[in-house]
């Protein structure tokens, strides 16, 4: 069973308006992306361990474009 987060991939628009000021929040992409230079690039079975989340789930880095807060927001895997 293969499981993609349907936001890297393009499935669905996810909408986050921002706790601070209101404005729209802009996807930055998932979490593990962030953690080395390498991390873009590895295999989802390595990614998916370490971002805390289960194996089910795809966190994401969201980033108000206006006062520069920052919310992560999990995302529930879909079946491929």
């Amino acid at each position: 069973m293969d499981l993609i987060c349907p936001l890297c991939n393009g499935l669905i628009e996810y909408h986050v308006v921002c706790e601070e000021c209101g404005s729209d929040m802009t996807d930055a992409g998932a979490l593990v992306n962030y953690l080395d230079n390498y991390s873009p690039y590895l295999s989802n079975d390595i990614t998916q361990q370490v971002d805390g989340a289960s194996y089910d789930k795809c966190v994401h880095l969201f980033q108000c474009d206006v006062c520069n807060k920052d919310k992560r927001v999990t995302i529930k895997r879909v079946r491929r």
